[in-house]
């Protein structure tokens, strides 16, 4: 047990730094976290000999769960729902012509059989959430014509469409026929969209009406998402279209403790994705790639070039959308964790697959985010559809327009230049405004003409700044004997980069001047 924690502990920690050197490497973390997998695994450094794909399916329904649930819940609906009928469009449609194209490719010309040609498609169908997702917010990669929250909303909702191609391609390989494909068709869509649209509801009825105890909200939707899946997966529904579609309602939700629960999942989600890439490398075994890489290579050209382009081409102009947003579309259909992780499900059933599938599968999705996912700032750019005015983190719930002003308290003693002078008449700062006046007991909503009084308390709304150098706020707690304590700052040997900014004395928050006397107990915020 011991050696297991630090292992896992081990592993992570790389991982971390493996995110933090990809922007210098120039490749997406992603990428990295599966060499990582690769030098832990059988063939690597370390050489655990894991092979089990039954574990590894259980482990990637968790780590996919999580990713699908958060997908949908950080996804803005007011931003997505402009491209939602394209979106979804590609992400139903565009999955199972993709995935009918690549099997032709398979079957005419490089001889897999009819069954095995269609599971190839069907793991290969989708764009891959994760990747899609990171590229765009680590390269803060905003795009023309809405065409981040289409790539956001289709790679997040197409998952189930090639995850119920899978299970068609699987009972195909393993019983020669694709079964009561009406009934799995009719499970898989409507029992995953009632019960994830009535977990959606409940839970933000529980919410709304402070049912869940505070400070149990992130429990109690990680226990929502976790039955959600279950229960979807019992009645043989589509599990992750369930999660996704219940995600995507509570998100767009007014419930309290969203603050709370989007740092949660994003942090629960970055630990599943380091789980789940890192666990596609340790299950590759590396002497056995070059046998299968010329089959991968053809398979990712021809979807890059063919199946990808054919498809949004064939779907996307009709709604009028540009060339180059067609061309960019078609290069952002990154292959990634989904279509390993449909592979890895495919294998744990036991169906008789005579390829290499997991192999060809993982080279495919490696060069697709190698190559592909590399590429994807560089081609935006080169076909002008970068929107520089634009910032797409507004594309995602966890963007906060509220934190774009902040409120602060401002004390007038006697003889401030403030004194009985009128709001209109004060020297505010630009961006700042005085919302309201505490005087007493009494709360004023000041006007123009209302006048401030010594011993007022004005609420200000002012903007947040955010730093991009290396500057910094410190609190810094006055005890008794300290050499500020009982001075003015107008007296202090401040530097010339370094300013008090705030006084917080027991429960105001005092902007000071020269004259301010530093007490003791006072907390004095200093910028430096």
């Amino acid at each position: 047990m011991t050696y297991i924690l630090i292992l896992v502990a081990s592993v992570i920690f790389l991982c971390i730094l493996a995110d933090k050197l990809s922007d210098r490497l120039g490749l997406p973390a992603l990428l990295l976290f599966m060499f990582i997998g690769i030098l832990f695994g059988s063939d690597g450094i370390v050489k655990i000999p894991f092979d089990d794909f039954h574990i590894a399916e259980n482990i990637c329904h968790i780590a996919l769960l999580f990713i699908m649930f958060y997908g949908g819940f950080n996804t803005k609906w007011q931003a997505a729902k402009k491209v939602a009928v394209k979106s979804i469009v590609l992400s139903t449609a565009g999955v199972a012509v993709t995935a009918v194209i690549t099997a032709f490719l398979c079957y005419a010309i490089l001889g897999f059989g009819p069954a095995e040609s269609f599971l190839v498609g069907a793991v290969l169908s989708s764009t891959d959430a994760a990747s899609v997702f990171s590229i765009l917010r680590k390269k803060k990669l905003n795009l023309k014509d809405g065409s981040a929250s289409l790539l956001e909303v289709e790679s997040g909702s197409n998952d189930p469409m090639a995850y119920m191609l899978t299970v068609i391609a699987i009972n195909l390989l393993k019983t020669g026929t694709v079964g009561n494909i009406g009934y799995l068709i009719f499970s898989q869509l409507v029992y995953g969209i009632i019960i994830g649209v009535v977990f959606a509801v409940l839970s933000i009825w529980l919410m709304t009406k402070k049912i869940i105890p505070e400070g149990l909200e992130t429990i109690f939707m990680t226990a929502v998402a976790l039955l959600c899946f279950g229960l979807v997966m019992a009645v043989n529904g589509n599990q992750y279209l369930g999660v996704y579609l219940m995600g995507i309602i509570i998100g767009n939700s007014n419930i309290r403790s969203k603050n709370i629960l989007i740092p949660f999942f994003d942090g629960i989600t970055s630990l599943a994705q380091i789980m789940l890439f890192f666990l596609l490398g340790l299950l590759a075994f590396p002497h056995q790639i070059p046998a299968v890489i010329p089959i991968s290579v053809c398979i990712t050209l021809f979807l890059t070039v063919i199946a990808r382009p054919i498809t949004v081409y064939l779907l996307l102009l009709p709604f009028r959308c540009s060339l180059k947003q067609c061309m960019l579309i078609s290069w952002a259909g990154l292959r990634g964790a989904a279509s390993i992780v449909f592979t890895i499900l495919a294998i744990a059933s036991g169906a008789a697959i005579s390829c290499d599938l997991y192999h060809i599968v993982f080279m495919a999705a490696l060069f697709s985010v190698a190559v592909q996912g590399t590429l994807l700032p560089f081609a935006a750019k080169k076909l002008d559809m970068v929107d520089e005015a634009s910032d797409v983190r507004k594309t995602f719930n966890d963007y906060q327009e509220e934190s774009a002003i902040t409120l602060t308290q401002m004390a007038v003693p006697e003889g401030h230049h403030w004194e009985n002078r009128q709001i209109k008449d004060v020297n505010i700062p630009n961006g700042c405004l005085a919302i309201m006046i505490k005087r007493g007991q009494d709360t004023v909503i000041p006007k123009g003409d209302t006048i401030i009084l010594a011993g007022d308390q004005i609420i200000l709304s002012v903007p947040v700044y955010e730093s991009a150098a290396h500057e910094q706020l410190e609190e810094i707690h006055i005890e008794r004997g300290h050499e500020w304590c009982g001075r003015a700052i107008a007296d202090l040997e401040l530097s010339d980069n370094e300013l008090i900014t705030m006084i917080i004395r027991g429960e105001e928050n005092l902007i000071p001047d020269g004259k301010t006397i530093i007490c003791e107990d006072d907390i004095v915020v200093a910028f430096r």
